[in-house]
């Protein structure tokens, strides 16, 4: 609604009905104020907040429309909506010109809670008397003719008043005289005319000329007055004046009617002749300029025309005066006044005005709405005006485009534009809307408007991820900072409410923080790796990535990020069972055991999973290949016996083992087996103790130690013996000696018989005591008549210290018929170079040694009584596998010789056995 020339489009008469409709967001309110023009700036109006009964005005606020652009009129107070005067105040005048009623119509927004209300105000302008009336010229020239008759009128000059109503031009005054007298004459455009009227008949001779003094006056309080001077020339008599038929005559014009329509021929008569009755018409001096420019009255003819276009809203009648005169000496002549009346057509085309709440100016056609505006929330006003009359100017406005807004008429000719649905602007971003306005005029005219509504964006989408959990693999033994991958999260909102920062959620990781672990970059959801992971201890590293936007409030989500770590082959094999000392293992196998009996399970670990972990075991080859005497399962690292050890008894057979797992590049375990052949019968099922389980390994003794406590518990009780032979044989040395055979009497050393764990020594007398014979009751118990020693402390001592010895006989005799019967071996030559360090003459006891093979070399030895019972060799092979992992003998003296002395008792040294390598089994998964 712009401001126009004439005002019309910002003022409109009042309306008899006003039309309001209560929106669930927009309530359309219509206020009526009035004013005085020219009133000082400032000056209030009233107050919206009072008329719409506002409690709080702070919770409410309001705004101007941007369809009123020319705001220094009124202004609008933002916190309770009080209207006040402009900077430039209110001229009546300049809005509304001669219109008698003048209204200035805008409307205001008001906002509260989230809601819009429109209200519509309408300023009514009333007129004061600011302007005096004035004509256009201050002298008036006037002719008469002397043979005027009386009643003849003379048309004046129109007075000019820019008020309207009481304060317009009221009456008019002329100067005492005899002779002319003025009257006041209503025009058909509203305003009045002032005409001299001839009172009384003239006399040119008496008196030729006339000065008077015309007033116009006001109906204003104070009245105001405007003045001209009128002079009246009298004319010498002409008999006839032209006469026209008809002093007032109307015509009816469209106001689309062409230029040069014919509107009326005029046909003034004069029956002078000559000169005195040949007419001439013309425009009377009343004839307002913009009426001469749109009219054409020809001179000789009478024929009036239109000259220009005429426009129905802008003037709907004129009121031409035409004067018809002869050419006499003293012409005369006649008035004839044409009313011309225009009639409106349809000929305007509605115009439409769109005015957004916020956005790009009125006038653009843009507007713009949150998309999390409410169903019904206001968009745009959109006014309609049409400048024709009756039905040409009643529109109507209806909307095009999308179902998710709606026009509803808000008062008269005004509509506003609301949503009808949710909105998305990361659907439809902006909506493209037609409005039609037409009017009902025949044939009606109708008016297309593009609007634009383009959806501001709200935070109203979190950051999204692509999948909700991401699956990373990662070599082991990575270096720290390398790249694992990139999670990318999608936000479609604009601006900051789409830019996505990444961050680690914090948790526990083996008693870390995840942090110490990974980074994540926040602009681009890069992840690195911030340390070395290690499969043997982290499998799989599962960590949780946050997006979150610019917004406010902020926005965000989460993705799981598992990162699987993959084995490489960086771990060897390690034997677990039999255990290794210094790289080597010792496994005994009996000369008893049969072909393809199981020897041991060689078992290994790997810490490296998958193929990494898959072992191989088998045997190294050896340059000089040797009977195949022990194969291994490539598999199950069982190792069975190939050949016959029947005639290796004592014979140790080294083999390299190697474990070798299935990595690429594969990685190698090397170890020594050694072999011992003992007499140890094999058991039953040829099966090898079970390994414990990784618990129970870290309770086992370490085999060499326990090897070590037994020597040198042994050793002890091997001095303390012969501390207690030394004290008793010193006791004896004068008493007589019992003759012994092959021995002299004067020479009976003691005799050295191994008992248990040590040698102990006993006199050569006492050993006379033993008994070589049965009892003949066969397997005699240690109650048996024959063992049966009675006598004092001394004989009951040697006999515990005989069965102590007798337990620990080794297997050697029974493996040569000896089960009733025991050849304590006797002391090896005596070692010349004597050691200060007995424990070192200890530690080089040979595991191999073994008794003779030669049967007819027995009577070297010693003969002891041997218990013959089942209690007591499963005793001894009780002590024997506990104690002894490998069958202890002794060498046997090379002859027979004297006993020597305490003092020249010796321990044998240690003498390696015969060794030698196997070769390794080529296939032994198919053999075992």
């Amino acid at each position: 609604m712009g401001l126009a020339r004439d005002g019309r489009s910002l003022v409109s008469p009042p309306r008899l009905v006003y039309l309001c409709w209560l929106l669930s967001v927009t309530l359309c309110k219509t206020v009526r104020y009035r004013t005085y023009e020219e009133d000082a700036p400032g000056t209030v109006i009233g107050t919206l907040a009072e008329e719409m009964h506002v409690k709080a005005p702070g919770e409410i606020s309001f705004r101007l429309m941007e369809q009123f652009s020319n705001s220094s009129l009124v202004r609008v107070r933002e916190g309770d909506g009080q209207l006040s005067i402009g900077e430039e105040g209110i001229d009546r005048e300049r809005l509304c010109g001669q219109s008698l009623q003048c209204v200035l119509a805008f409307d205001v927004v008001s906002f509260w809670q989230e809601q819009y209300r429109l209200v519509h105000v309408e300023l009514e302008v009333r007129d004061i008397n600011d302007n005096a009336p004035r004509f256009p010229q201050a002298h008036i020239p006037l002719e008469v003719s002397e043979s005027a008759a009386p009643g003849t009128r003379l048309p004046l000059e129109i007075a000019l008043d820019p008020d309207v109503g009481s304060n317009s031009i009221q009456s008019f005054q002329l100067s005492r005289n005899s002779h002319f007298g003025i009257e006041a004459q209503p025009r058909a455009d509203g305003g009045k005319s002032a005409e001299l009227v001839l009172l009384h008949e003239l006399d040119r001779e008496t008196q030729a000329a006339y000065t008077l003094e015309l007033v116009a006056q006001d109906g204003g309080s104070p009245a105001r007055a405007g003045t001209a001077t009128v002079s009246v020339r009298v004319l010498d008599a002409n008999d006839n004046s032209p006469a026209f038929p008809q002093g007032s005559v109307t015509v009816e014009l469209g106001e689309d009617a062409p230029r040069g329509s014919l509107l009326l021929d005029l046909d003034a008569a004069d029956p002078d002749e000559g000169p005195n009755g040949e007419i001439v018409y013309g425009f009377g001096s009343q004839v307002p300029a913009e009426a001469r420019q749109l009219f054409r009255l020809d001179p000789l003819s009478g024929r009036l025309t239109l000259e220009g276009p005429v426009d129905y809203e802008r003037q709907r009648a004129y009121e031409l005066d035409v004067q018809a005169q002869d050419r006499g000496a003293s012409p005369l002549a006649a008035t004839c006044k044409v009313i011309v009346r225009l009639a409106d057509v349809n000929d305007n085309a509605p115009g439409i005005s769109i005015s957004p709440l916020s956005g790009a100016p009125a006038g653009a056609g843009v507007a713009y709405v949150s998309e999390a505006a409410a169903r019904d929330s206001f968009v745009a006003l959109v006014s309609t005006s049409d400048r024709d009359s009756g039905p040409n100017g009643q529109v109507r406005c209806a909307l095009y485009g999308h179902e998710h807004f709606a026009l509803q008429r808000a008062y008269a000719d005004s509509y506003v534009l609301v949503t009808a649905a949710p909105l998305d602007r990361e659907r439809i971003p902006e909506y493209n809307l037609t409005l039609v306005a037409e009017d009902l005029g025949s044939p009606p005219r109708k008016t297309l408007r593009q609007c634009t509504v383009r959806v501001s964006d709200e935070n109203d989408n979190a950051p999204l991820f692509s999948k909700p959990v991401y699956e990373v693999a990662v070599l082991e033994n990575n270096p720290p900072g390398a790249y694992l991958a990139t999670v990318a999260a999608r936000d479609p909102d604009l601006g900051r409410n789409g830019k996505v920062l990444y961050r680690l959620l914090e948790t526990q990781v083996l008693g870390a923080p995840i942090s110490t672990y990974v980074s994540v970059d926040p602009a681009t959801g890069a992840i690195y790796a911030l340390r070395t992971f290690n499969y043997e201890i982290l499998k799989q590293l599962e960590l949780r990535i946050q997006a979150s936007d610019g917004g406010s409030p902020q926005l965000s989500s989460s993705a799981l990020i598992k990162v699987r770590v993959v084995d490489q082959n960086d771990n060897a094999p390690v034997i677990t069972h039999p255990v290794l000392a210094n790289g080597s293992m010792e496994i005994g196998v009996s000369s008893k055991a049969p072909p393809d009996s199981l020897v041991a399970q060689i078992k290994a670990r790997d810490a490296d999973d998958g193929v990494n972990a898959e072992l191989t075991f088998s045997f190294v080859a050896e340059p000089q290949q040797q009977p195949e005497l022990f194969a291994i399962n490539k598999k199950t690292g069982e190792i069975v016996l190939r050949g016959d050890l029947s005639k290796e008894l004592g014979q140790l057979f080294k083999v390299i083992l190697t474990v070798t797992d299935n990595g690429r590049p594969p990685l190698v375990t090397t170890a020594t087996i050694n072999f011992l052949v003992t007499a140890t019968a094999p058991s039953s099922s040829h099966e090898v103790t079970k390994p414990s389980t990784w618990e129970e390994k870290a309770l086992e003794w370490d085999i060499p130690l326990i090897v070590i406590i037994i020597l040198a518990g042994s050793c002890t009780l091997l001095l303390v013996a012969i501390i207690t032979i030394a004290t008793t044989c010193n006791k004896r040395k004068k008493e007589p000696y019992a003759s012994a055979p092959n021995y002299s009497k004067e020479s009976t050393p003691p005799v050295a018989i191994w008992k248990g764990h040590s040698f102990n020594t006993i006199s050569a007398r006492e050993a006379e005591k033993f008994s070589g014979k049965d009892s003949g009751k066969g397997d005699s118990d240690f109650n048996d008549s024959d063992s049966d020693i009675s006598g004092d402390a001394l004989k009951k001592d040697l006999i515990t210290h005989m069965q102590n010895g007798l337990w620990a006989c080794t297997a050697e005799c029974k493996i040569l018929g000896h089960s009733d019967r025991c050849w304590s071996p006797s002391c090896g030559r005596s070692n010349p170079h004597s050691s200060p360090h007995p424990s070192a003459q200890l530690s080089t006891f040979c595991k191999s040694t073994s008794l003779p093979r030669d049967p007819l070399r027995r009577d070297n030895y010693y003969q002891a009584q041997l218990p013959k019972t089942v209690g007591l060799q499963s005793v001894y092979e009780k002590v024997l596998h506990r104690d002894f992992d490998r069958t202890i003998t002794l060498l046997s003296p090379p002859r027979s010789g004297r006993l020597p002395e305490l003092q020249e008792m010796g321990m044998p040294l240690y003498q390696a056995p015969s060794t030698r390598y196997l070769a390794p089994q080529t296939d032994t998964s198919e053999k075992v």
